[in-house]
């Protein structure tokens, strides 16, 4: 068996687009626990089974290998900063987090998507991780939309498609492509410009999009919106986008730390660029919505 490189592992399992959950449960003495977890999965519905996997680096790891029953809590678009206190704060989280205790003595996040109770029907050990499978006792479905989780980072299907509906004519969409520390750029006549496409068909504006960078001989795949905005007639759409190569044709690559050094072809451009250049060095990124003047960034930041 070949040997694989533990962060190139993590990173091609990052690529699959999840949920996010909190998964909690009470140890022996009565204190609440809870941790964020993406490792979520349906197994069965005779009998009702789920499985989450809690890693042995979490302080609680014992006691979720070891609990009679927990609940899994499918978090909901806008519960970012739930998933960051259950993912890194060390102080008591549930004191930060509206919560209840339900029937079965299980604790439930307010405002979750959805909320499984469960008794534990089995955990089996797996290598760095338990698998911990439940049995659903109880279950509350709430309306809405859950919240995303890939790349390292979180995203909101309803926040990216009500940005992304247009009724005007043309529209570009455009990607800001990194390999590695450096970022892919264009270099026209009046300055750098992420690649982009124009293009008639609303509808299909992101496959197109992949298309046209595959055509000019540089496959890519795309992430999250991270810019929308109008500019006059124009819909502009710009998203992350990775690739393995390091440019092609009129693409070339730039170190990332250089981008407020290089002249852009107009200020939304720059300022969309800058915005990127900063946002990297945490890897805490965010949708903008807008024009091209003014508008507001929705951050979803990196789970740690």
């Amino acid at each position: 068996m070949m040997d694989l490189d533990p962060r190139a592992l993590r990173t091609a399992f990052g690529s699959y687009m999840t949920g996010v959950t909190v998964v909690t449960s009470t140890a022996s003495d009565g204190t609440p626990v809870g941790f964020t977890a993406n490792s979520f999965s349906s197994v069965s519905l005779d009998p009702p089974l789920l499985l989450v996997c809690p890693g042995n680096f979490l302080s609680t790891y014992d006691v979720f290998a070891n609990c009679s029953q927990f609940a899994v809590n499918i978090l909901s678009e806008g519960q970012e900063d739930v998933a960051n206190t259950f993912a890194s704060f060390k102080g008591d989280r549930f004191a930060r987090v509206p919560h209840r205790k339900d029937a079965l003595g299980n604790l439930l996040i307010d405002g979750a998507l959805t909320q499984f109770s469960c008794k534990t029907h089995r955990a089996i050990d797996a290598g760095d991780h338990s698998i911990l499978i439940g049995e659903v006792q109880d279950l509350t479905q709430n309306a809405g939309r859950g919240l995303g989780y890939a790349g390292g980072q979180f995203f909101s299907l309803g926040l990216e498609r009500a940005a992304l509906e247009h009724t005007g004519s043309a529209a570009l969409g455009g990607a800001i492509i990194t390999a590695g520390d450096n970022v892919l750029l264009e270099r026209t006549e009046t300055g750098f410009r992420p690649p982009q496409i124009i293009t008639d068909d609303r509808g299909d504006l992101r496959q197109s999009l992949a298309t046209g960078l595959e055509e000019r001989g540089l496959p890519v795949t795309l992430g999250p919106a991270y810019s929308v905005f109008d500019a006059g007639k124009t819909h502009c759409s710009y998203f992350l986008a990775t690739a393995s190569a390091a440019g092609s044709g009129a693409m070339k690559a730039y170190p990332i730390h250089d981008i407020p050094e290089l002249k852009f072809v107009s200020q939304p451009i720059t300022d969309m660029m800058n915005r990127f250049a900063l946002e990297a060095k945490t890897r805490s990124f965010g949708l903008y919505v807008g024009d091209s003047q003014r508008g507001d960034v929705h951050l979803f930041p990196e789970r740690t």
